[in-house]
């Protein structure tokens, strides 16, 4: 009986090890993007290159504002790290990879059994050519999501009549 770690679980493990490089106050996510068994990049999220980390500043300005996970991205400081791995990347070297994504709370280490790609972040993957998402759920739990479930039910079309 083979009691390794799966494949899946190997990489989101890396993805978690990846997060510790985060630079938020109130999420820290780390993304590897693999294909064919062979990292191609890894990102966190954090400040583009440069500019002060909100961990340097000491303040998050969404927090200040008390804005809700998930909304007014714009106001961020932080380049998400799916995006980051992206941006590490050769889009051929994407093209039918998977990208596995950890999540975790900033101030408690708790991982976010909710974690998802924002919306922003969902049209980068899609237009990387990555073929599937692999998310933490626990400490050994995760879910799949092809990326053309996001094509197919584009939540970017509202229904206006």
């Amino acid at each position: 009986m083979d009691d390794r770690t799966s494949k899946q679980n190997y990489y989101l493990d890396i993805a978690d090890a990846v997060l510790e490089r985060s630079t938020c106050l109130r999420r820290k996510y780390g993304a590897i993007i693999v294909r064919n068994d062979e990292i191609i990049s890894t990102g966190y999220n954090g400040a583009p290159r440069g500019r002060k980390n909100c961990s340097d500043l000491g303040v998050c300005t969404r927090e200040t504002l008390h804005i809700p996970s998930g909304e007014r991205y714009e106001l961020c400081r932080s380049v998400h790290a799916e995006a980051n791995a992206i941006i590490s990347a050769s889009r051929r070297d994407m093209i039918g990879a998977t990208i596995y994504l950890v999540g975790r709370d900033a101030r408690t280490g708790e991982l976010l059994s909710d974690a998802m790609s924002c919306s922003m972040c969902k049209r980068q993957i899609i237009n990387a050519g990555i073929a599937s998402i692999v998310i933490r759920t626990s400490p050994t739990e995760y879910r799949t999501i092809p990326v053309n479930d996001w094509i197919e039910n584009d939540d970017s079309v509202f229904n206006l009549l």
